[in-house]
């Protein structure tokens, strides 16, 4: 009992006494988390700049533009006259749009000649132009709408009917999930995910890979090689109790920022540690695999890195190759990122993330089995290749500083 006291001071003695430890788990965190909520905290994109080339100049012509005008998300670019190349001014104007009113709009309106309006999308930046789209189709089709309507009004049409004959059924548009499509609410609850996982894999990695690095493990762990649950454990416990003020921060700000909170808290809690266990044994398992602190950093940054992308989040998985679904379900954000979009903004049943949480148990289960094999195996060896016992551990004393430099 003395000797696991000691171990445990030792292990929370190396954490606080790591400053690259403590700034990546502690400030990085805080970090991101601020700047990313500032970043979105409008949710929505506004005054996108759209270009209006109103060749036209009629009081039809004039009434399309000063719609558009009315539209809060867009901010109308007049021109008189066509740039003489649209390409770049786009570009220089940084527009999401360029809409051409052609000539003779108004009477060929009047004619029932049906003018075409030219509306080009610049889809460099898929979010902005889909925001732009979205706002001049509302726009342009009330406008098509009200005008039609009106033609059949002069023929001596009543307004009810003319209403029927325009749309002969009605299609009711009803959101249910982020219904304000905000963007802060989509992303930042995933983000922060991403972050934790990713502090916890880079603090994992030099847990066991800097142990072997020095003699001070087979000093310390002699005769422990029966006990490797144990050293384990030790070796994961900073990380799986400091992982909650990060998580506790990560609340207090989703607060500040207005993200919805999950209404079964315990739920969210109880997905999270599983999460923060499973994220945690996988920095083990790379740490025990490969000596180098350095080099297993690496390793596990290469799976890290790409695993918001690949989660499915954003990119649907059924749009992706086999091998690549394959590889994002032995990620742990991959199943988490699925339970925290149905808790944070989805608000489903508690029901409907019991399998995710069953993914992360999986996870968690063959991690911590893969190595605790793996590190059974190298102290075995280890031990073997110095020829040390369980009687080379001299007992320590239980005030004894360990004096271990990182």
């Amino acid at each position: 009992m003395k000797q696991i006291r000691y171990l445990l001071k030792r292990e929370f003695y190396l954490f606080f006494t790591n400053r690259t430890m403590l700034s990546v788990f502690f400030l990085a965190p805080i970090f991101y988390a601020l700047l990313i909520g500032f970043t979105y905290q409008s949710g929505k994109v506004e005054n996108i700049p759209v270009i209006v080339v109103n060749h036209d100049q009629t009081p039809l012509s004039t009434q399309v533009v000063e719609m558009l005008q009315d539209t809060k998300s867009l901010k109308i670019l007049n021109y008189i006259n066509e740039p003489a190349n649209l390409q770049d001014e786009t570009i220089k104007m940084e527009a999401a749009a360029v809409i051409i009113i052609p000539e003779r709009f108004e009477a060929m309106m009047l004619q029932k000649k049906y003018p075409e309006v030219n509306v080009y999308v610049n889809t460099s930046n898929v979010l902005t132009a889909n925001f732009a789209t979205k706002a001049i189709q509302q726009t342009l089709g009330t406008f098509s709408a009200g005008a039609e309507i009106k033609a059949l009004e002069k023929k001596g049409m009543n307004a009810e009917l003319a209403k029927t004959q325009f749309e002969p059924f009605k299609a009711n548009y009803i959101t249910l999930f982020n219904t304000t499509s905000n963007y802060l609410i989509f992303m930042w609850p995933a983000m922060m995910a991403v972050v934790l996982q990713q502090v916890i894999l880079l603090a994992m990695a030099v847990t066991f890979a800097e142990e072997f690095k020095r003699e001070s493990f087979i000093k310390d762990f002699a005769g422990k090689e029966k006990y490797a649950i144990v050293v384990m454990a030790i070796k994961c416990l900073p990380i799986w109790i400091f992982a909650n003020f990060n998580i506790l921060f990560f609340y207090l700000c989703s607060l500040y920022f207005k993200i919805p909170v999950p209404d079964n808290l315990w739920n969210f809690f109880l997905i999270t540690a599983v999460f923060v266990v499973a994220a945690a044994n996988l920095g083990v398992l790379v740490s025990i695999l490969i000596p180098d602190a350095l080099k297993a950093t690496q390793y596990l940054m290469v799976i890290a890195s790409p695993a918001f992308i690949i989660s499915g989040f954003t990119w649907p998985t059924s749009a992706m190759p086999e091998l690549i679904k394959n590889f994002t379900a032995i990620i742990p954000l991959t199943p988490y990122l699925e339970a925290l979009k149905i808790m944070v903004v989805q608000k489903g049943s508690d029901i409907l993330t019991k399998k995710y949480l069953i993914h992360l148990l999986i996870l968690g289960w063959v991690y911590f089995i893969l190595g605790w094999i793996a590190l059974k195996i190298k102290i075995h060896f280890l031990f073997k290749k110095y020829d040390i016992t369980a009687n080379y551990q001299e007992e320590l004393p239980e005030e004894e500083n360990p004096n271990l430099i990182i």
